[in-house]
């Protein structure tokens, strides 16, 4: 996994850590971009509004976001770009644990894995 602050220090800062979760704060300005990073489950806290552009594997999403919402984010991969006129700023609340198996209803067992969904999920 590519650590966002290893990946871009110019705009995550490491906010409080122990052995459970990892709290990162992130900022930025119009037209700035992020190189690719990882993050593991996470709930992102948006502290102002946003519109941005994610990128992984050959996939685009746009996200707009207003300020005070919280929104869970699966474990991913990506890249994004600021593609609004007001600066990005938010806290990611990074899981340390991992992801436990679940039981389907036909009582099959689905592993923990990084799911498929690009940026954060819907209120």
């Amino acid at each position: 996994m590519a650590d966002p602050i290893a990946v871009n220090p110019q705009h995550y800062r490491l906010v409080f850590e122990n052995d459970r979760v990892r709290v990162l704060e992130y900022s930025d300005g119009p037209g700035d971009r992020t190189g690719t990073h990882s993050h593991p489950d996470s709930v992102m806290v948006t502290l102002s509004a946003f519109t941005r552009r994610l990128r992984a594997g050959g996939r685009e999403v746009d996200v707009e976001l207003p300020a005070g919402q919280a929104r869970w984010l699966d474990a991913q991969e990506h890249s994004g770009t600021n593609t609004g006129s007001t600066p990005t700023h938010c806290l990611f609340i990074e899981l340390k644990e991992p992801r436990r198996e679940t039981v389907r209803a036909d009582g099959q067992h689905r592993p923990a894995t990084q799911a498929s969904r690009l940026g954060p999920a819907g209120s």
